[in-house]
C-alpha cells in the first residue's frame, strides 16, 4: 500500500460535513485544512449544497478531481458505503475518525471495512480515532485550531492508539522544545497496525525517532511488531498500557485490543535492546534525548553543579537507573583544580559530582566541563545548572555544548524552565543539546542512552 496520499496529501474530502452545524467534528476539520493548510479540500454530504462558498458534494466520485486523503465521519453504519465511493473513486486513502465499531462490539462491520480496503489496497487508519497530522501538509484531528498545541516541526514520530494520549503527549513536546516530524492516531487499527506504520517511518527522511502508545495487539500482531523494531535503523520507544487488571479492562472498551501479559512484553521488549517508557513523563524525556542522540552509552557518569543539595540528588537518581557516578582519578581532578578561578579553587570539590559552589563563574564551568570532556573514566554528563547563580551569564549554556560537541559525549542539562531563563537554555538547544526542567528527567534522557542500542 501507497501510504503517501496519508502523510502529503494534496487534495483533501471531508465526509460527514454539516451544512447546519459549524463545531460538527467534520466541519472543525474542514475549516481546519480550508484556512490553514496547503491542500485543496472538498466537503462531502448526502444533502449536497454549499458550505462557506464552497460547493458541497453528495459522493466523493462526484468531486471534479482524484482526491488524495479522504476523512470520513459519518456514522457507522454508512462507512462502509463511504468506504466503497472512495475505492471507486481511486483516492489515494483515509483516516476513518468514526466510531461505533469494534469498541462497541460491532466486530463485523469494522472487519468488513478492512477486508474491503485490503482486497482494493486502500490505506486507511482508524476507525475510532483522530487520524494524521503531518506538517505542514494536513492535520485531521477534529479540535479547533485554537484549542492545538503544536510542537515544532522536527524528527520525532508519535504513533498512539489513544488520541488522547496523543494530543497530551503533543503539548508536553510543545513545553519540552522536542520537535514532531508525524503524528498518527490509529484508534481501532483495523487496517493500518503499528508495524505497517514502523516499516513506512523506518524510510521516513523527516523521522529518527519512532515513539508508540500501544494498549494491545491482535494474536501474533506483537511478535512481529517486537522483530521488526529490533532491526529498525532508528530508535525505538514503546509506552506500554494495560500493565493491571483494570488498565486491561479499560483497554479492552477503548479500542477492542488484547492488552496481553505486559510483564512479558516488558522483558521482550528488553531482550531486543527496545527503549520501554514506564509513563508519560519517561515517554517525553527518552524522545527528546534520543532525537538529539543517535548512539549509547555505558552509563558512567560525570556531573557538574553549582549546589552540592542538586548533586547529591543527581547521584541518588543515576543510582536508581544504574548509571553510575564513579570517582574521578587524581589526574583529572588536579587538572581541574588548577585552572578554577582563585576563589573556588581551594572549596570546589572534584570528585565527582563536581560542585563549584555558588560562588563559581562561567570560565570555572568551562574548565570543569573541558576536564570531563577528556576523562576517560566517564562516557557521558550531566551539568545541573542554577540560573540564579550571581557569577553565571547567559551565554553559558551554549559555551558549554561547543565543548562536548567536539569530543563526541553525549551532554544533557538540567535548568528550571522560565522565561527569564530562555536565554541561557536557548545556548544549549541551539547547539543540539537537550535540556530537562527537572534533575530527574534530565537523568532520565540519559537512561534512553544507556538502554537503547547503537543505531
Amino acid at each position: 500500500m501507497n501510504f503517501q496520499p496519508l502523510f502529503k496529501p494534496k487534495s483533501l474530502a471531508v465526509v460527514g460535513v454539516s451544512l447546519t452545524n459549524d463545531r460538527h467534528p467534520a466541519n472543525v476539520i474542514f475549516n481546519k485544512a480550508h484556512l490553514r493548510y496547503p491542500v485543496k479540500v472538498y466537503p462531502v454530504n448526502p444533502r449536497a449544497g454549499e458550505l462557506q462558498g464552497q460547493t458541497v458534494y453528495k459522493r466523493v466520485s462526484d468531486i471534479p478531481r482524484k482526491i488524495d486523503l479522504v476523512v470520513i465521519a459519518v456514522r457507522a453504519e454508512f462507512a462502509p458505503d463511504v468506504l466503497k465511493d472512495c475505492i471507486h473513486a481511486g483516492a489515494g486513502g483515509a483516516a476513518i475518525i468514526s466510531g461505533g465499531f469494534a469498541e462497541v462490539g460491532n466486530t463485523q462491520l469494522q472487519a468488513k471495512m478492512a477486508e474491503l480496503a485490503r482486497k482494493a489496497e486502500f490505506p486507511f487508519v482508524g476507525p475510532n480515532c483522530l487520524g494524521i497530522y503531518s506538517p505542514p501538509y494536513v492535520d485531521t484531528f477534529f479540535l479547533p485550531s485554537e484549542r492545538m498545541v503544536r510542537p515544532e516541526t522536527g524528527n520525532v514520530a508519535l504513533v498512539s492508539q489513544s488520541g488522547g494520549v496523543l494530543v497530551d503527549q503533543m503539548v508536553k513536546f510543545a513545553n519540552e522544545g522536542i520537535g514532531l516530524s508525524k503524528a498518527v492516531s490509529i484508534g481501532n487499527k483495523a487496517l493500518i497496525n503499528e508495524l505497517d506504520l514502523l516499516e513506512y517511518l523506518a524510510k521516513d527522511r523527516k523521522t529518527r525517532v519512532i515513539a508508540f502508545y500501544i494498549e494491545g495487539f491482535k494474536k501474533n500482531e506483537g511478535r512481529g511488531f517486537v522483530q521488526a523494531a529490533a532491526k529498525c535503523p532508528k530508535p525505538v520507544i514503546v509506552l506500554k498500557a494495560g500493565k493491571t487488571a483494570g488498565g486491561q479492562r479499560a483497554i479492552s472498551s477503548h479500542t477492542a485490543s488484547l492488552a496481553g501479559d505486559y510483564e512479558v512484553f516488558s522483558a521482550v521488549l528488553k531482550q531486543f535492546g527496545l527503549v520501554e517508557a514506564r509513563n508519560e513523563f519517561e515517554l517525553v524525556s527518552f524522545c527528546e534525548s534520543l532525537s538529539y542522540y543517535n548512539r549509547s552509552v555505558e552509563g558512567r557518569v560525570g556531573i557538574i553543579t553549582p549546589s552540592g543539595g542538586h548533586g547529591a540528588l543527581a547521584v541518588d537518581v543515576c543510582s536508581s537507573f544504574g548509571l553510575t557516578v564513579q570517582k574521578l582519578s587524581e589526574r583529572v581532578q588536579n587538572r581541574i583544580k588548577q585552572r578554577l578561578s582563585a576563589s573556588v579553587r581551594n572549596i570546589a570539590s572534584l570528585v565527582n559530582p563536581i560542585d563549584l559552589t555558588g560562588s563559581a563563574v562561567d570560565r570555572d564551568f568551562v574548565v570543569a566541563a573541558e576536564g570531563l570532556a577528556k576523562a576517560k573514566e566517564i562516557d557521558c554528563a550531566i551539568i545541573l545548572l542554577l540560573p540564579y547563580s550571581p557569577g553565571i551569564s547567559s551565554d553559558l549554556g551554549a559555551r558549554i555544548s561547543q565543548i562536548f560537541r567536539g569530543t563526541g559525549k553525549p551532554l544533557v542539562a538540567y535548568v528550571p524552565h522560565l522565561e527569564k531563563y530562555r536565554m541561557l537554555i536557548e545556548g544549549f538547544e541551539f547547539n543540539k543539546i537537550p535540556v530537562s526542567p527537572s534533575i530527574e528527567g534530565a537523568i532520565l534522557m540519559m537512561e534512553a542512552l544507556k538502554r537503547c542500542r547503537p543505531c
